[in-house]
């Protein structure tokens, strides 16, 4: 699931298997969450491992940063996050109470634990996705749902990109040259190492970080 239909139908095409279904929706509307979902389970049948990755950071000076980028980290970041987990957690629930591995796995950031400036409501965000993850935990975990927080370093995306603040974007550039960044497909690395625990086994906080940036 992702917003960008062509993007998504690319990847189905390169991916190039049977079971691969693009559906375009979008986190920040709650009625085309449910619509993807339902698309999902109608093709796939029931679910058993969700990632909900859907992110926006937008940094910039606390008084004179736009109030609308404040609304729309706090709708993909949060309330994206909690549509994406709702509207899943019926099938998680009746895997796992089938007996098979069942899990849902947040894509938080090293923002949750740092501090960095003009960055305020992004890593309020991030904090608020790992206090979610280890409520979820307690709350479904008795019921055989592994919920689970992957916690990313700087990371090769587009994340950022749209800033509207030249300072934030110029600083984000200058750390992208500095430092190493790691590849998407060691956040999905870590993922699946995650996930291949024995059923019995959580691991619950992820942190994945470029070795420079410690």
């Amino acid at each position: 699931m992702g917003r960008r239909e062509r993007r998504l139908s690319d990847l189905a095409d390169d991916l190039g298997a049977d079971g691969v279904v693009a559906v375009a929706a979008d986190v920040s509307d709650p009625d085309s969450v449910a619509d993807g979902a339902a698309t999902i389970r109608r093709e796939l049948g029931r679910i058993d491992l969700v990632v909900a990755n859907a992110g926006a950071m937008l940094a910039a000076p606390f008084e004179s940063a736009d109030v609308a980028e404040w609304e729309r980290m706090i709708d993909v970041n949060v309330r994206g996050l909690l549509r994406t987990g709702r509207a899943f957690a019926a099938d998680l629930l009746a895997a796992a109470a089938a007996g098979r591995p069942a899990d849902l796995v947040h894509i938080g950031s090293i923002g949750s634990h740092l501090v960095f400036p003009n960055y305020a409501v992004y890593g309020g965000t991030k904090a608020a996705v790992a206090q979610i993850t280890r409520n979820l935990r307690a709350e479904l975990g008795p019921r055989g749902v592994r919920v689970k927080n992957v916690e990313p370093g700087l990371v090769a995306t587009e994340l950022g990109d749209d800033m509207t603040d030249a300072a934030g974007r110029a600083i984000l550039t200058e750390m992208r040259a500095t430092i190493e960044s790691i590849a998407p497909a060691d956040i999905a690395d870590a993922i699946a190492y995650a996930v291949a625990a024995p059923p019995n086994v959580n691991v619950a906080e992820l942190i994945v970080v470029p070795t420079v940036q410690g």
